[in-house]
């Protein structure tokens, strides 16, 4: 027993081992647990009788622990696709349905195609992309229609290529769907009125855009002029306004409020974006300065807890920094990760707000 202490305190100390007590279904196929006593090697979530710690090991494929020695277990068949595995063929395989349909399928005949029932169907594509089928096919006609309207192809072609089956239709949602209208976007916001102004804030440098909407760009970064080809980039045939005397106070108020995030942003914005990233984004607003939370949480809050890559990738588009607070959101373990305007920038916001809500607290 003496002997087997050593092994049971790293079995413990594994972050795997916390999977295999909750019988976490999220960690099959990620690693799989093999039993000295028994001989066999299980996925995390086998509903066999916990094994001793002393007696189990991790592998990282079902070939690492079949070479060990060990057999598959009966009960949870760990050689076989696992339910995560079978999840993720029928979205993908229900994704490729939705592109190359002309029009919209409906979500009973799809799931059909898939063979589950329409609400299973529907729980498992929206647990895994974020999205419902329906949000999902329609993201995909409205980047059709971008990529179209980018092409120089007329906006009626565009529309009907997409697979609306009426232009009322399509201009009913075009607003939301572009950002302004088709025949605007066809011209690469050719129309779209941009005010702009660069200043200096606790990070840097710093370049508040705004439209007619509201704030559209917060961007941060060493030095102005990437900032300004940045904006260039997002609005590459817009009317870009640059000093305004008016609009000094609004970049005094964002510049004001990079500074200390607690004080809020009482100005509109305008956030562009697909749908998923709308929802991810939305959940960032709801983060409290001071407070950090992992991407896996984000997913979690948004209702989409499979897709924590996807949740990285919205936060890595955001354009509005700090009021969309992407730096708020960190590892697992705590950590910092990527952030679009560099690691050190978002150090020292989350240092900041960590400290301003501390002397908050001393305070109260």
């Amino acid at each position: 027993m003496q002997a087997n202490q050593p092994h049971a305190a790293r079995t413990l100390a594994d972050p795997r081992w916390t999977d295999v007590v909750a019988r976490n279904a999220d960690a099959d196929g990620r690693f799989f647990y093999s039993v000295k006593t028994t001989g066999v090697y299980c996925r995390p979530s086998c509903a066999a009788r916990l094994a001793h710690p002393e007696n189990v090991d991790f592998h990282p494929s079902c070939n690492d622990a079949e070479a060990a020695g060990f057999r598959p277990c009966k009960r949870c068949r760990p050689d076989a696709p696992s339910r995560r595995e079978r999840h993720h063929a029928i979205v993908v395989q229900a994704s490729r349905i939705i592109e190359q349909a002309e029009t919209a399928p409906d979500r009973a005949g799809l799931a059909a195609r898939v063979g589950l029932s329409a609400y299973h169907f529907h729980r498992i594509f929206k647990q895994a992309t974020g999205l419902t089928p329906h949000q999902y096919a329609l993201a995909r006609r409205q980047q059709q229609v971008r990529v179209a309207l980018a092409k120089d192809t007329s906006v009626t072609q565009a529309i009907f290529d997409a697979g609306y089956g009426s232009s009322s239709r399509f201009y009913a949602a075009a607003d939301a769907m572009l950002d302004m209208t088709p025949t605007d976007y066809r011209a690469g916001g050719e129309r779209t009125r941009i005010r702009f102004a660069v200043g200096r804030c606790m990070v840097g440098a710093i370049l508040v855009a705004q439209s007619e909407r509201g704030v559209c760009a917060i961007l941060l970064g060493d030095e102005p002029e990437p900032l300004l080809r940045d904006l260039q980039d997002r609005f590459p045939k817009g009317e870009l306004i640059a000093g305004e005397a008016a609009f000094e106070t609004i970049v005094g108020t964002v510049v004001g409020f990079v500074d200390a995030p607690a004080t809020g942003l009482e100005l509109p914005l305008d956030i562009r974006g697909t749908v998923f990233q709308q929802r991810v984004w939305r959940a960032l607003r709801g983060i409290p300065a001071g407070s950090t939370v992992s991407y896996t949480e984000v997913a979690r809050m948004i209702g989409a807890p499979t897709a924590v890559r996807a949740v990285a990738t919205a936060c890595a588009a955001n354009a509005i920094a700090v009021a969309i607070p992407c730096h708020r959101v960190v590892r697992n373990d705590g950590g910092l990760s990527g952030y679009r305007w560099g690691i050190e920038r978002k150090r020292a916001l989350v240092d900041a707000e960590a400290g301003t809500t501390a002397d908050d607290a001393a305070a109260a």
